[in-house]
């Protein structure tokens, strides 16, 4: 390919159309000079990669944390830039957006393009990875129509961490490099550890959203790559027999962060460590919990476009409208005193979905209990789900889909929101959810416990409490939080109202958590600085490798 190929413009039709809740918002520019910090001064400029971004494409909260947390490090003056692989259903929206700008990228495969867009509702720039023969298929990010892994999504995400290398190395052909990279989950874990040994390269900071998903993939897959033989080692990204993309980023990065403080210090033990934690237990002193936050421009029953009847703190009597609404729409029985509970997410063991479907005949025994679910995910799951829908017929609703509005309507509209995760290290629906005063049920793990305070007697009377929570993740518990719900919502409206309040006066702005990453910036920077970024004498069984 001509390294020197001139750069393509292409002038397409329309802006990229973008849900209810970003169209008409975008953010107006303002004072982009971060506050005088002398270490901070020299990390202007942040290159975020990542393998969703909202509204572009979302199989889950990563998507939504590449939108916003971006958005909040713009408003506190960074030179922040997104770069996301074009996926087909990217590529059909990005058609539509005016004055899309084309690179040829040097010393890349045939046919590989950077597409340069912005981000809806705001003018943050997003570089769209463009290989048709890697991303331009049917499906989402990670599977086919048909919900199997692509066979080479080992190829897909190393062709993205090089990418991402080049682009970090100032060799995209943009004339522009940054000073942090911020690489998420194990999509982009490649690219740290091609990094290493690069002089001119930023500063890394990788963001574990889960460590569940890890990319691992067998040793003939890492040959086949041409990577780096020094990558195959305990100490590097080899991992029981496998290469783990994840451990790219956990090894090599400056910096480690995760989604909230629980799961940071759950992470470094056996139950939630996956076979890690003796990886990051040696590198706890690199390890921070920064809890995702909430864009209450788009999330906020005081002004949300997508529900029924606005409401808040002084017109509480309004959700009922809401309610009322999303009754009608789901099919279920019209009646403003049953209790309305919904879940919202993935049908995957993670969310404890299996707890659900385990305690619905005794849940839905209470004819004033009524159950909403939305999601996608197991197959199984999924039919489980419908039979018993029609078995409760105008007492239980399933949309087996992925609708961002109804989303809103369903949090809207409910009284309790459901989250029985086995894990989360963050969440975000119980974040929506306290917003719009419905009370989160969950299981104490993650960000969940960091996030919702249960509802004892003396956080009822103190008015801490948001929420009900359960320790161990099994049927029994859940209905009993549930029961507990149930129970306060039925006994006195005057304390669920002030639980509903409770929650609804929460701030867990993008803000808060952008000022934490603008420290841990600072953190991998001067680890960068310093020149040990990565701990290459690790010790054998605290590796996370086959020596363990």
């Amino acid at each position: 390919m001509n390294k020197k190929t001139p750069v393509e413009k292409t002038v397409l039709q329309d802006q990229i159309p973008s849900d209810k809740s970003v169209k008409n918002q975008k953010r107006k520019t303002r004072d982009r000079t971060p506050a005088r910090n002398t270490r901070m001064d020299v990390n202007r400029s942040i290159l975020f990669a990542a393998s969703e971004v909202y509204p572009f494409v979302k199989t889950g909260g990563l998507a939504d944390v590449a939108c916003y947390l971006p958005m909040a490090l713009h408003d506190l003056g960074f030179d922040i830039r997104i770069v996301l692989p074009a996926y087909r259903c990217v590529l059909d929206q990005v058609k539509k957006t005016r004055n899309a700008t084309g690179f040829q990228v040097p010393e890349t495969r045939d046919r590989t393009k950077l597409l340069q867009t912005t981000l809806p509702g705001s003018d943050i720039i997003v570089y769209l990875v463009d290989a048709p023969d890697l991303y331009d298929r049917p499906g989402d990010p990670y599977q086919g129509p048909d919900r199997m892994d692509w066979p080479d999504n080992a190829g897909r995400f190393a062709f993205f961490g090089q990418m991402i290398r080049q682009i970090s190395l100032n060799k995209a052909g943009l004339n522009w490099a940054p000073d942090v990279l911020h690489c998420n989950d194990w999509h982009t874990g490649l690219a740290p550890a091609l990094l290493a040994q690069d002089a001119g390269r930023p500063a890394i900071l990788f963001a574990i959203h889960t460590l569940s998903y890890q990319g691992l993939f067998p040793r003939q897959t890492f040959t086949s790559l041409d990577l780096p033989s020094g990558l195959w080692t305990p100490e590097a990204m080899e991992f029981y027999g496998n290469m783990s993309f994840i451990k790219g980023g956990l090894v090599y990065a400056d910096k480690l962060v995760t989604v909230s403080p629980r799961y940071a210090k759950e992470i470094t033990t056996p139950e939630f460590g996956y076979g890690l934690e003796g990886l990051l237990q040696h590198r706890s002193d690199r390890l921070t919990g920064i809890l995702n936050g909430v864009d209450y421009r788009f999330w906020d029953p005081r002004h949300d476009p997508l529900i029924e009847r606005h409401y808040w703190l002084d017109n509480l009597g309004a959700k009922k409208i809401n309610k009322k609404s999303l009754q009608q729409e789901l099919g279920l029985r019209e009646n403003g005193k049953v209790i309305l509970l919904a879940c919202i997410g993935r049908l995957i063991d993670q969310k404890g979905i299996d707890l659900m479907l385990a305690g619905l005949t005794g849940l839905l025994q209470n004819e004033n209990i009524q159950l909403a679910v939305l999601g996608t995910g197991n197959a199984g799951y999924e039919q489980s789900l419908r039979t018993a829908a029609g078995n409760f017929a105008g007492q239980m609703a399933v949309r087996i889909e992925y609708n961002e509005s109804l989303a809103h309507r369903m949090i809207a509209g409910a009284d309790i929101l459901l989250m029985p995760s086995r894990f989360e290290p963050c969440g975000l629906t119980q974040l929506y959810s306290l917003r719009y005063g419905t009370v989160p049920v969950v299981c104490a793990t993650g960000g969940l416990a960091d996030t919702v305070v249960d509802a004892t007697d003396t956080s009822m009377q103190n008015h801490t409490a948001t929420g009900f929570q359960f320790v161990n993740a099994s049927r029994d518990h859940l209905l009993a939080a549930v029961n507990r719900a149930v129970t306060l919502f039925t006994a006195s409206k005057d304390r669920w109202r002030s639980l509903m309040r409770s929650g609804m006066k929460q701030d867990f702005c993008w803000a808060r958590s952008a000022e934490q990453y603008r420290i841990a910036y600072m953190d991998a920077s001067d680890v960068r600085t310093a020149g040990n970024h990565a701990d290459f004498a690790l010790k054998k069984g605290k590796n996370g490798g086959k020596n363990q």
